[in-house]
């Protein structure tokens, strides 16, 4: 009987020990699980909307060390994407990439242009009647600057509210985790409820 408990025993643990193994392997490699922590993406994300990002998507990457050892594509314009803040690497961001490597970036007055095209994705939003000169801050007035090989522009959709590449500079594409895809769950904390009409959203 006592063997017989001890085989019952070891089963349940190597059950739980590869249920874990499993769940660091997706985690690390395939799909991760983040919180929106600020306003800086709305209205595409809102504080408290909790998101699916695809690891895999962009290639797998040794951990740690962030460099990429099997390749599948790269951050595209317009992927809303995670990614390690340049200015302090214990911090996961989320914006939108505005340009890639090569591309030529300004911002005239609020208005963005890409290779001296006008840039109009349909998810930024200004909320701030005023425009700063260029001299005062970068954030309606900026550039123009060529985005460099292995590298990204990244914005967020809360165009006025949004501390990202105008302010930091470019991202590493070493430093992206993942592409989000979509809002599993979402709580408002000032109303204390669950925005139902959220979850399940995919995003674009």
């Amino acid at each position: 009987m006592e063997n017989k408990k001890r085989s019952v025993f070891r089963e349940y643990l190597l059950t739980f020990a590869i249920a874990v193994l499993i769940a660091l392997f997706v985690r690390t490699f395939i799909v991760q699980a983040f919180k929106i922590p600020s306003g800086s993406m709305r209205e595409t994300l809102l504080v408290g909307d909790h998101i699916l990002v695809n690891k895999f998507i962009y290639g797998v990457k040794l951990p740690v060390v962030r460099k990429t050892i099997i390749p599948v594509s790269e951050p595209e314009r317009g992927d809303v994407v995670v990614f390690i803040y340049p200015e302090d690497r214990s911090k996961d961001f989320i914006k939108r990439v505005i340009a890639v490597a090569g591309d030529r970036v300004e911002i005239r007055n609020k208005k963005i242009f890409v290779n001296g095209v006008l840039h109009t994705d349909g998810y930024g939003i200004y909320q701030d009647d005023i425009t700063y000169p260029r001299s005062v801050q970068p954030r309606d007035n900026f550039g123009p600057v060529v985005v460099p090989e292995e590298h990204v522009f990244t914005m967020g959709d809360n165009r006025d509210h949004s501390y990202d590449s105008r302010y930091w500079g470019f991202v590493d594409l070493d430093d992206v985790l993942g592409k989000a895809f979509l809002i599993y769950w979402s709580w408002d904390r000032e109303k204390h409820d669950v925005r139902w009409n959220r979850i399940g959203t995919v995003l674009e």
